[in-house]
């Protein structure tokens, strides 16, 4: 009897350790599908998801080197193949105005990534000898670029020289063209004072700004001045019109890039189609300079040369407003043709 008791026992022990084993078994099983099913990151854990490509506000570090060697004259053939680098001719152009703003226009736009920028006047299509020299030769003054990058060159000439227009129409009809001004009256002025500042440094005498801008014979405005002649922009705009379409034209506002640059370089984005990469973080007030200094990164920063922001000599008054007047007629033409207007008198 006790032995019946004894074999039911150990048989009731077999079969709950059996039931205990298989359910240790099932929980090891089912956690380690779960383990299987868990992400591989825990949740509280794992990254948020990258933020979307932004291009750089200038090409990656090797890639800015890699140029200034290439400006230098350093780099290597195989450099060059390596990175795909062309030298390519200009899809845009900054056809003036002198005195302007043409230089501050160019250096603000190589702020974008995707523009580079001719660092010298070429002068190809103003200058009968360099334009012998033949399209080669124009390419080969242009910068090293990436593909994507649209190549800028700036030569004020370009805008008053007859011969350019054609000159440029054959290179390349769609051409995107930017003209810079400002109020004409000014502008002359600052022509004035730049090649008045040229002839001092010569030891050299220069008439004043009155006697040159009025016909001392008919007390009129001398249109004969080229200072004066230069500000008569809607004359030069006409014979561009011959070739280009007005809607290939951009104008921009020379005072205001002085005083609010970033709008007029939106503005400029918009018609060359660029993304909108150059914000108020690139732009900064240089209160000793009296303008605006460009910011390209946490470490590279410039500013325009000493010699822009000249001061202007004293003018006599009832001169200003003789050619505001004169001017007056030329600018409401201006207006009409470009669809942009200014506040000049």
């Amino acid at each position: 009897m006790l032995f019946k008791q004894q074999a039911l026992l150990r048989q009731k022990l077999f079969v709950l350790g059996s039931l205990a084993i298989g359910s240790v078994l099932y929980l090891v099983a089912r956690v380690g599908t779960l383990d299987r099913l868990q992400p591989i990151c825990p949740i509280d854990s794992r990254q948020p998801p990258p933020e979307p490509e932004q291009i750089p506000l200038r090409t990656l570090q090797f890639k800015r080197g890699l140029l200034h060697e290439l400006r230098k004259g350093n780099a290597t053939k195989e450099q060059i193949r390596l990175h795909n680098l062309v030298q390519q001719l200009p899809r845009a152009i900054i056809i003036g105005v002198r005195k302007g703003g043409t230089r501050a226009l160019l250096e603000m736009l190589n702020l974008h990534p995707a523009v580079v920028k001719a660092s010298q006047e070429i002068h190809f299509f103003d200058n009968d000898q360099n334009y012998a020299r033949g399209i080669d030769w124009y390419r080969g003054k242009m910068p090293f670029s990436f593909p994507h990058q649209i190549t800028i060159e700036k030569s004020p000439a370009y805008f008053i020289t007859e011969e350019v227009p054609e000159r440029i129409f054959k290179m390349n009809s769609s051409i995107k063209l930017l003209i810079i001004v400002r109020e004409p009256t000014t502008r002359a002025v600052s022509d004035y004072t730049q090649v008045l500042e040229g002839k001092e440094r010569k030891n050299k005498t220069y008439h004043k700004f009155e006697k040159l801008a009025i016909d001392s014979s008919t007390c009129e405005v001398n249109t004969k001045y080229k200072a004066v002649r230069t500000s008569i922009y809607t004359k030069h705009l006409e014979r561009w019109l011959k070739y280009f379409p007005v809607e290939q034209f951009h104008i921009v506002d020379g005072d205001r890039l002085i005083t609010d640059p970033l709008p007029e370089l939106q503005l400029v984005e918009r018609f060359l189609n660029l993304p909108s990469r150059i914000s108020q973080y690139n732009l900064y007030f240089n209160a000793t300079r009296g303008f605006y200094c460009l910011r390209f990164n946490i470490v590279f920063n410039k500013c325009l040369a000493g010699s822009k922001g000249r001061i202007h000599p004293e003018v006599d008054p009832s001169v200003v407003t003789k050619l505001q007047k004169f001017f007056h007629p030329f600018n409401q033409k201006f207006y009409q043709i470009t669809g942009r207007t200014f506040n000049w008198p």
